[in-house]
């Protein structure tokens, strides 16, 4: 009779540890797939981030191409030009006179002397791509391109 009831004594211990063992499989697993999930909507939100800041450079790229294109090259004032935007993106660019230098004579066939000058611009494109038109969201980008370039033209007076 003694042992019968130590058997007994062990079998109602078992049943409680596995109860218990089991349990702390499932809070394991549920952190695990919490984890997972964290980690799979941080790469999401990383992947849409990178999207709009290649939107915004595609477009500050765009107004660079616009503005060179156009071929308004005024040396007494800054121009600015705007290509078309929509609701979620804008783009502004501006072509800035630097400075004229003679062309060197083995750079240009006419040479110095000749009443040819090499004038220096710098365009700089912005671009601006919002999420959510009218609200700052932690998904907006931007992105500042400049370029610059020179124009082979007449001297201009007092050089």
């Amino acid at each position: 009779m003694r042992n019968g009831n130590t058997a007994s004594i062990r079998h109602e211990r078992q049943r409680g540890a596995a109860l218990v063992v089991g349990l702390l499989l499932l809070v394991v697993i549920t952190v695990l797939a919490i984890s997972g999930m964290n980690t799979a909507t941080t790469e999401l939100a990383m992947a849409r981030n990178d999207q709009a800041y290649e939107d915004a450079f595609q477009a500050a790229e765009t107004g660079l191409a616009t503005a060179l294109s156009q071929g308004r090259f005024p040396t007494a004032a800054e121009t600015t030009i705007q290509p078309d935007t929509s609701s979620n993106r804008s783009i502004s660019t501006t072509i800035q006179y630097e400075d004229s230098t003679m062309v060197p004579d083995k750079a240009f066939s006419l040479g110095v002397g000749s009443g040819i000058a090499a004038h220096h611009f710098l365009a700089t494109s912005q671009a601006e791509f919002r999420r959510d038109p009218g609200n700052v969201t932690d998904r907006d980008s931007s992105a500042i391109h400049s370029q610059a370039f020179y124009v082979v033209g007449p001297v201009l007076s007092g050089f």
